[in-house]
C-alpha cells in the first residue's frame, strides 16, 4: 500500500503542477485577460467548497462516488481540447476537474493516515512534490503550445486515476466505515478555526494563480521562474521528510506559526519581487508555509473530529475550495487593477490567518478552564 499511495501522490500533485504553473501563463498566451483567469480558476476551488455540504445532506461518500469522480476527472481533462478557444467552455472543463479532485484526495488522506500514521505520511506524500516539480523541469523545456500542457494534464489524470482506483478498490471496506460515523463537525462552534485555515488558502490566490505571471512582467525568465517554483518544492520536500517529529508536538501552535511565516514570505515578494537571491530565500519558506502546514492541518483535524472523512473533505472543500475561489477572484482583480500590491495584500490574509488561529486556541484554552 506505501508503494501504490507514493504512486498516487507523484501523479495527482504532477497534475496539479500542470494546472497551476502552466495553465494560467497558457490562458494568458491565447488572449484571456487576468480577471478572466481569475474567475476561469475559481470555478474549480468553489465547487470544491460546495461538494462536501451535499454529504451532510444525504449524499454518501463511498466507493461509487469516488469512482464517479474518477470518470468526472478524466472527461473533463478531455474537454480541455474543445475548449480552450471559448471562456464558457473551457470554465466548465474547470468546474469538471474540480469536482473530480475535491473528491479523490481527501478521500485517500484518510486512507493514508489510517493506514501509515502521521509521523510516515510526509514521507508518503513527498512523492507528490517530487511528480509536481519533475513536471514543472519537463514542461518548461517543451511548452511550445497549449496542446502540450493539455497532453501532460490528460496522461496523468488517466494515471493518476487508474492507480487510485486500485487503492480504494483494495481498501474501500475500511473506507466505507468511516463515512458511517455520525457528523460531529461544527462549523460554527469552530468558526475561528476554520476561518483562520481558509484565510491561509486566500493568501495562496496570489501564488498558485499569478506567480508565473507576476515575475515573469517583472522581467524574470520563465525557465527561472520555474527554477523558483521547483526551488520550493525541494524545500517543501525536505520538510515532508523530516517532519514526523515535529508532527508529535503542538499541532494548533504550528499552524499559528506557519501562517505568520507566510505572511512574511508573501511580504519578500512585495518587496523584492526580481531580487533572485531574495525570491529563492522566499521559496524556502514552502517547507513552511506549504508543507508543515498542510501536514498539521489535516493531522489536527484526523484527531480533532471523530467523522474523519468529511473533516477532510471540509478541509479540501472550505480551505483549498472557498479560501481558493476567493483567493483566485481577489488576485485576479488586484492583479489586473493594482499589480504592484498584489503580495502586499496576500501578506495581510495571511497574517490575518494567523491571528485567528490564535483567537482559536485562546478559545480551547478558556474552554479547558471552566
Amino acid at each position: 500500500m506505501p508503494i501504490l499511495l507514493a504512486s498516487f501522490y507523484f501523479f495527482y500533485f504532477a497534475i496539479i503542477g500542470v494546472y497551476i504553473i502552466f495553465m494560467p501563463k497558457v490562458l494568458a498566451m491565447v488572449g484571456y485577460s487576468a480577471s478572466e483567469i481569475g474567475i476561469i480558476f475559481a470555478a474549480g476551488p468553489l465547487v470544491r467548497f460546495l461538494l462536501p455540504f451535499a454529504f451532510t445532506r444525504g449524499l454518501r461518500l463511498n466507493v461509487k462516488i469516488f469512482n464517479t469522480a474518477l470518470v468526472i476527472m478524466l472527461f473533463s481533462s478531455v474537454m480541455f481540447y474543445f475548449s480552450l478557444d471559448d471562456f464558457y467552455k473551457i470554465l466548465g472543463a474547470n468546474i469538471g476537474l474540480g469536482i473530480g479532485l475535491s473528491i479523490i484526495l481527501p478521500y485517500i488522506e484518510v486512507i493514508s493516515l489510517k493506514t501509515i500514521g502521521k509521523e510516515r505520511y510526509g514521507k508518503i506524500r513527498l512523492f507528490g512534490s517530487v511528480g509536481f516539480v519533475l513536471v514543472a523541469l519537463v514542461l518548461v523545456k517543451f511548452l511550445s503550445s497549449a496542446d502540450i500542457a493539455l497532453n501532460y494534464l490528460l496522461v496523468l489524470s488517466f494515471l493518476t486515476a487508474m492507480i487510485a482506483f486500485v487503492i480504494v478498490k483494495n481498501s474501500d471496506e475500511k473506507s466505507d466505515k468511516v463515512t458511517e460515523v455520525i457528523n460531529d463537525i461544527n462549523l460554527f462552534a469552530d468558526l475561528r478555526l476554520w476561518i483562520g485555515l481558509t484565510l491561509m488558502q486566500v493568501s495562496f490566490g496570489a501564488f498558485y494563480n499569478f506567480f508565473t505571471i507576476y515575475e515573469t512582467d517583472y522581467g524574470i525568465s520563465l525557465d527561472m521562474t520555474i527554477y523558483l517554483w521547483s526551488f520550493g518544492v525541494l524545500a517543501e520536500i525536505f520538510m515532508l521528510f523530516f517532519q514526523g517529529r515535529l508532527l508529535r508536538g503542538n499541532l494548533l501552535l504550528i499552524l499559528q506559526i506557519t501562517t505568520f511565516v507566510t505572511g512574511v514570505r508573501w511580504f519578500l515578494l512585495f518587496l523584492f519581487p526580481q531580487n533572485l537571491s531574495i525570491l529563492f530565500f522566499s521559496q524556502t519558506l514552502h517547507a513552511l508555509s506549504f508543507a508543515l502546514f498542510h501536514s498539521a492541518a489535516i493531522s489536527y483535524l484526523y484527531y480533532l473530529y471523530k467523522h474523519k472523512s468529511l473533516a477532510q473533505q471540509f478541509f479540501s472543500g472550505i480551505t483549498y475550495g472557498l479560501g481558493g475561489f476567493i483567493g483566485a477572484l481577489y488576485a485576479g482583480y488586484i492583479y489586473e487593477l493594482f499589480p504592484r500590491y498584489l503580495f502586499l495584500s496576500a501578506a495581510f490574509i495571511a497574517l490575518m490567518a494567523s491571528w485567528f488561529l490564535y483567537l482559536w486556541s485562546q478559545k480551547l484554552k478558556r474552554n479547558v478552564v471552566v
